[in-house]
């Protein structure tokens, strides 16, 4: 089923998209005219590489031709007949492999039962045993000493790719799984934030396929697991007005848990949004 939208429709949704990315990007772009970063906040445009210029433009995602919509032959997976734009279904025949990788990863992880126990320790077995840590203007809460005590009293669980790749090579035998990229559908599992985090890059990869409303609540999400992913880090960062949540105690644990599994049940209508996406871009 197709449905068609009028200028007036479309550019509304349009403005309305932009205005949405303008107030979530606004800290970012300031801080970036004035050279400063953030550990925080950045992290989306840093890690990720989605631009914002490219968040602004707005995608209506599969079954939607938008009329008077001439601005849309200048971009990518677009056709424009007549004035009216639609997905172009070569380029979706193009990305198949790509879309149908991502449905597997999507699918397996709602697939399979979230894990709890990993309490963030990925963020401290980054800096274990070194001086080269990747915040480099923040101090470490416990110390050197103390964050490697923390690494070696607790099981390091982590199963994302993308996490323990950043492992220092002293972490990397610690931990109780070797993910690798070609393991990673069959490790991903629903509980982890950065896998929950990473919803926001698929979606993004899937552009211009994504609907802009799916892509930008990936984002909020993102952002959000972000700011508990750094709490529970070794790094101090009350400075910028974080409390720490201290996974070296009892309760630095359960609040961790407890704000994981609210992330999971977040994240999983997400996921579910995303692997439909996938069907009807592959069906």
């Amino acid at each position: 089923m197709t449905t068609t939208l009028a200028f007036a429709e479309w550019s509304s949704y349009a403005m309305d998209h932009a205005a949405r990315v303008d107030a979530l990007v606004a800290g970012h772009l300031e801080r970036r005219q004035r050279r400063e970063s953030h550990p925080v906040e950045d992290f989306l445009f840093t890690y990720y590489s989605t631009r914002p210029n490219q968040l602004r433009i707005w995608h209506p995602g599969p079954g939607v031709r938008l009329l008077d919509a001439a601005e849309y032959a200048d971009r990518r997976g677009y056709v424009v007949d007549g004035g009216t734009a639609s997905l172009d279904p070569a380029e979706i025949t193009r990305r198949a492999d790509n879309i149908t990788w991502i449905r597997r990863l999507l699918v397996s992880t709602l697939d399979r039962q979230p894990q709890f126990g990993c309490f963030g320790l990925h963020e401290w077995a980054m800096v274990y045993r070194t001086s080269d840590v990747r915040h480099e203007k923040w101090p470490l809460r416990l110390g050197a000493k103390g964050t490697d005590q923390v690494v070696e009293s607790h099981k390091v669980a982590c199963s994302h790719f993308d996490a323990f790749r950043f492992f220092t090579t002293s972490a990397r035998p610690l931990n109780v799984l070797q993910p690798t990229r070609e393991s990673q559908p069959a490790l991903e599992q629903g509980g982890c934030l950065h896998a929950n985090m990473d919803l926001y890059k698929w979606a993004a990869k899937l552009m211009p396929f994504t609907p802009s409303s799916l892509l930008l609540d990936c984002f909020e999400l993102a952002r959000d697991i972000r700011t508990l992913d750094m709490q529970a880090s070794p790094y101090d960062l009350a400075p910028l007005g974080y409390a720490p949540v201290r996974i070296e105690t009892p309760e630095g644990k359960a609040e961790y848990t407890a704000a994981q599994r609210a992330f999971a049940d977040r994240a999983r209508p997400l996921r579910r949004q995303l692997v439909t996406l996938c069907d009807a871009l592959l069906g």
